[in-house]
């Protein structure tokens, strides 16, 4: 019996599973339709649900059968439910039955008391049109307008007539606002049957169905244009949750991190780099930055860092003595130190943002680098901010380590900077004649003002400033000693010499890597000695550039080292990046059980699958088992080796290789005496 129990151990496995699917999985699966509740098939019309529901009561009201109050209840509510168009639209194509609810809810409210006392409709409807949003609403004939270029997309599935699309509208119009500019948004209505239900998922059944009801969000990433790569949203509808999302998932943009007043100097601005201008908001909500701001903090990483204050009361007064900050909400941009913060106070929205950055996204003194010495005009190998038909321009530098004697003559050229492009009536004529030809000259953008770091850029550092002092300015700190230098470089360009140029093939190799290398614009550099009062420094630049402009002097051109590309800042670093959060960990499990589950309980064939298994592996084994071969016992015919002596594979002796040490037999040698006998009739007559 154990061994009969233990053959047939696998289909009585397949049998119960079979059983346990078809029993209890299936049932609560696909459950009775408001349809069987009325007793009607499938997808009747309107007109058949109201003669239905007119039947049954008509029985009721004769008195033929009591209701009892739940099943009032529920054929109230599938009469209620079928009846209207929206409703029973969305019933039968995508299986949507939102207030579902209500029959526990009223089952509860009416316990124990008659049918009668129960108040209809139990079913609030939604009176929504589209004249009442107002969004963009996508049809079939301009849903393809929403791909064009590459630029993403967020859409809104829904219903007009669902309570819960309702009650998301006004979030949904936050959200398009937050993501105007960024990303395109549109609301699709389910009315648009092909294209809805293209975007909806599918059961094993084929039947289009959203998961977690509506409303529902699908987002298309750059460059997506058909439903295989589209993303669905199934975290929480809130505005916060819905535009991180978006912005983190689909656009990959950076999040912008908050502050407290003890962390912000340590953590931000300590540790920004010293030629990004720093943009701190100020929230009164605590609410993440809106998608369009990590926009643009992406787009103007190399010149701006960005962090969120989360605005208290009782720490206005320190936020107003530090960066004038009256209220939040407000913007403030830190630029060179001694710089006068720019303030914002207001919200904002995309455009009127983009315009602010814009104007502020450069520091009042921009420091000379590998990636800014062309745009500020400070290189030989370029040419002026004036244009390229300019011959002459200065490039006046401010050169040192990082420090706070740097720090000081940074803020004091910028106002020298201030001062010279400024107009001031109040001067008098010998002033405004002194200062007149550096004023012109950076008016015509002929004259540019920057900052280098000296540490970081010691060769090109000590290559304007050789002297004995140079150690006290560039490369790297040796002793408490930081001197910043002012120097200014004046760049001309031979037109005539670069234009009658002949084309002259170069003797060797060398030859034309020398002439290479020589820069195209001379340079003379100039340092400045005297004190670090603005209208002395303010003399001194004009003077320089007066002989620079009037003077014949030496046209020397050389070989300039170049700028060290210096690190740049990461906005993500690669470990943050390739970590997954902790959301997106438990989306992907949640996805994989969904998944699993819809082909195993929502899938109605596996029971009869598992049924036929069953069968199937009953039978092969009860044919097995039945054409065992029995043992034969006969005497006269040799013992046959058993089953398992059969099996084993017969063992080969090995044979000796000469039969030198055989003992003799008869067969092994004739006699002496022998001889052949003929047979008659044998072959060898």
């Amino acid at each position: 019996m154990a061994s009969t129990f233990r053959a047939y151990s696998m289909p009585l496995i397949l049998f119960a599973a079979a059983m346990f699917f078809q029993l209890f999985v299936i049932p609560k699966s696909f459950p009775p339709s408001n349809y069987d509740i009325l007793g009607i098939k499938m997808y009747s019309s309107i007109e058949e649900v109201r003669e239905a529901y007119n039947n049954i009561s008509s029985a009721w009201n004769s008195g033929e059968r009591a209701p009892v109050t739940l099943d009032f209840i529920k054929i109230q509510y599938a009469y209620e439910l079928l009846t209207n168009p929206l409703w029973k639209r969305n019933y039968d194509i995508f299986g949507i039955d939102e207030q579902i609810d209500v029959i526990e809810k009223v089952k509860e409210q009416y316990a124990g008391e008659s049918f009668s006392k129960i108040e209809l409709p139990l079913l609030d409807s939604v009176s929504s049109d589209i004249q009442d949003h107002d969004l963009t609403v996508i049809t079939s004939k301009d849903f393809q307008t929403m791909f064009q270029g590459n630029m993403p997309a967020l859409i809104q599935l829904c219903s007009f007539g669902s309570k819960s699309c309702d009650k998301f509208s006004d979030a949904w119009k936050k959200i398009a606002a937050l993501l105007g500019g960024v990303a395109n948004t549109g609301l699709l209505e389910l009315g648009e049957l092909q294209l809805a239900t293209h975007l909806a998922e599918r059961k094993p059944t084929g039947q289009p169905f959203f998961r977690n009801g509506l409303p529902s969000l699908v987002a298309f990433p750059p460059g997506c244009k058909t439903s295989n790569c589209l993303v669905r949203y199934e975290g929480e509808l809130w505005v916060d949750s819905v535009t991180d999302w978006f912005a983190t998932t689909i656009l990959g943009l950076p999040r912008i991190l908050y502050y407290s007043k003890e962390s912000l100097g340590q953590k931000f601005l300590a540790k920004v780099s010293l030629h990004k201008v720093k943009v701190i908001f100020f929230s009164k909500t605590g609410e993440r930055a809106a998608p369009f701001i990590r926009h643009a903090a992406k787009n103007y990483w190399t010149h701006a860092s960005f962090a969120f204050v989360l605005w208290r009361e009782e720490e206005s007064t320190f936020w107003f003595n530090s960066f004038e900050v009256e209220s939040a909400p407000a913007i403030v941009f830190l630029k060179d130190p001694g710089v006068k913060p720019v303030v914002y106070h207001g919200s904002v929205n995309n455009s009127w943002f983009l315009k602010i950055m814009e104007q502020n996204k450069q520091q009042g003194l921009p420091q000379l680098r590998s990636t800014t010495s062309m745009e500020l005009g400070c290189d030989p190998r370029g040419y002026s901010r004036a244009g390229h038909h300019t011959v002459t321009w200065y490039c006046a530098v401010i050169a040192g380590r990082h420090s706070p004697e740097l720090s000081t003559m940074r803020g004091t050229m910028h106002r020298v900077e201030e001062i010279l492009s400024n107009e001031v009536e109040s001067r008098s004529a010998d002033e405004e004649q002194s200062i007149a030809p550096a004023a012109g000259a950076l008016k015509s953008k002929r004259l540019t003002f920057a900052w280098l770091d000296g540490e970081a850029q010691k060769k090109y550092c000590l290559f304007f400033l050789q002297s004995e002092t140079s150690h006290e300015t560039c490369g790297e700190r040796t002793d408490m000693t930081d001197v910043p230098q002012l120097y200014i470089v004046r760049y001309k360009r031979n037109v005539t010499e670069e234009g009658d140029k002949p084309e002259q093939k170069p003797k060797s190799i060398w030859d034309a890597v020398q002439d290479q290398e020589l820069d195209p614009a001379s340079q003379l550099v100039a340092k400045y000695n005297g004190s670090d009062e603005i209208p002395e420094i303010m003399k001194w630049i004009s003077q320089i550039i007066k002989d620079g402009d009037s003077r014949d002097l030496p046209h020397y051109r050389t070989r300039t080292p170049h700028l060290v590309p210096e690190s740049s800042e990461p906005i993500w670093s690669a470990g943050v990046q390739s970590i997954p959060s902790t959301n997106t960990i438990k989306q992907s499990i949640r996805r994989i059980l969904r998944g699993f589950y819809d082909r195993i309980g929502g899938d109605p064939r596996i029971g009869p699958i598992l049924l036929l298994a069953a069968l199937m592996s009953f039978g092969t084994i009860w044919l097995r088992r039945s054409q065992a071969t029995p043992v034969s016992n006969q005497p006269s015919q040799p013992s046959q080796p058993n089953s398992k002596e059969a099996g084993r594979p017969r063992r080969d002796r090995p044979r000796r290789a000469t039969n030198e040490h055989l003992p003799p037999s008869i067969t092994d040698m004739e006699p002496k005496d022998s001889y052949q006998w003929s047979l008659s009739g044998s072959d060898s007559d």
